[in-house]
């Protein structure tokens, strides 16, 4: 059995967020536990989840994956390779946000 990640704490507005709207979170939190079913692994898991983040050019959602991957041990490099990967299909200046995204989730680590 493998060891899970310590994931990084949440945001505090996630929390209130939370707080605010517990049957909100319920859901949230079922429609996660699902979406782990299948056969990705936690590192392909979070890099795909970065990439979705990124082609909806979702801030917070990139930032969060951010956060998770860099806890999961993917590297500056990986994620770098994401915004390239996307760099095709959502244009340069929406590549170069999403990079200061990450560079901005690297830096907090």
């Amino acid at each position: 059995m493998k060891a899970k990640a310590k994931m990084p704490k949440p945001p505090r507005a996630f929390d209130e967020f939370s707080e605010t709207f517990p049957s909100l979170r319920k859901a949230w939190d079922i429609l996660g536990d699902a979406a782990k079913d299948g056969p990705l692994d936690d590192r392909t898991v979070r890099l795909v989840k970065l990439g979705v983040a990124i082609g909806a050019m979702r801030e917070g959602a990139v930032h969060s994956s951010a956060r998770k991957a860099i806890a999961l041990g993917i590297s500056a490099e990986e994620l770098n390779q994401v915004v390239a990967l996307a760099s095709s299909i959502i244009g340069m200046p929406s590549s170069v946000a999403v990079w200061t995204w990450l560079r901005d989730s690297a830096a907090k680590k």
